[in-house]
């Protein structure tokens, strides 16, 4: 099957999805009403326009976004790490930010400062990593790398803990429990847009780089023979990955599995080519994440945290897939 085939069969499934998506809820909109709607906003009612535009398209942007940026970190990540069980948290910055968000959540502060706490304390997470992997003597930069990574991961773990610890049982724990599950029930358009927008431009940067960050799995000397300088390029990997998966986590919570389960699927799939691989990545994990949000909206009147539905339907899947393989 051809590149083009291919792309025009996942923008085929993106509008099917969305589609559908936009027509299940509590208020069912049959998939023409919602064409009609879409062509000519001004003939709708005001309930319809609600519904759509206010509640579920934000929304619908926000899952598939999210989707792309963790699916393309953790395809990346498995990549320059030749680590199938690497995921978009390697480095700190889901951990680092879950704690952000968290403390705002603590001091009572609003949603913009969740996000914005958030989304900083997740690329302060990663910078530690990235300084304590280059104190290091090692000639395997990837490996201190993930120990470093690892470190972080468990210190703001404990952070986490310690303002779960303090918070107030009644009001703010649920809150800080709820919000670590995983949700896109409080999407906007204004962060679907943020999303959007962090995806282009680090996916495109990630895209352009392709050739490079498949160097970047091979060994230090390997990898300057090419005359490409690791440290620039392995740099530019980490900032955009950290980008994506703290954007991710700001505006989600932690929803875990998508960055792990996903790629290694696309990596099945087409398992030679990386180019190919890392679009599809995109497209996949925007369309599994949409789906299980989906999903969550209709199968019961209660939303299930999208973290749980993840990690229930990604763990027998990446068993599944360990035992093929082994």
């Amino acid at each position: 099957m051809t590149s083009v085939k291919e792309k025009l069969i996942f923008l085929f499934l993106v509008i099917a999805s969305v589609l559908l998506a936009l027509s299940i809820g509590r208020y069912p909109l049959h998939p023409a009403e919602i064409i009609r709607a879409l062509i000519n906003p001004g003939e709708m009612d005001q309930t319809t326009g609600i519904i759509l535009f206010n509640l579920r398209l934000p929304r619908i942007l926000a899952a598939f976004f999210v989707g792309a940026a963790l699916s393309l970190s953790g395809a990346v990540f498995q990549t320059i790490f030749k680590n199938p069980m690497v995921s978009p948290s390697v480095l700190g910055a889901s951990s680092g930010a879950a704690f952000g968000a968290a403390l705002a959540i603590l001091l009572g502060l609003g949603q913009v400062f969740i996000q914005f706490f958030s989304f900083l304390t997740g690329l302060g997470a990663v910078m530690i990593a990235v300084l304590l992997s280059s104190l290091g003597k090692r000639k395997s930069r990837n490996l201190l790398l993930v120990l470093s990574g690892m470190l972080v991961n468990t210190f703001f773990t404990s952070l986490i803990s310690l303002v779960k610890y303090v918070a107030d049982p009644q009001n703010t724990l649920p809150t800080i429990t709820y919000w670590l599950m995983g949700s896109l029930a409080e999407s906007e358009m204004h962060k679907s847009i943020f999303m959007g927008v962090v995806v282009l431009l680090c996916g495109t940067l990630l895209y352009l780089m392709r050739w490079r960050i498949a160097a970047l799995s091979l060994g230090e000397d390997e990898i300057r023979s090419l005359g490409i300088d690791p440290r620039v390029y392995r740099f530019i990997v980490i900032v955009c990955t950290t980008l994506l998966t703290s954007a991710a986590v700001s505006i989600s919570g932690v929803i875990g599995w998508v960055g792990l389960v996903v790629p290694h699927i696309v990596r099945l799939w087409i398992p030679n080519n990386f180019s190919r691989m890392l679009w599809t990545s995109v497209f996949t994990g925007g369309l599994y994440l949409l789906l299980i949000d989906t999903v969550s909206r209709a199968i019961t009147p209660l939303e299930f945290p999208l973290g749980i539905l993840t990690s229930i339907i990604g763990a027998p899947f990446f068993a599944y897939f360990l035992l093929k393989e082994s």
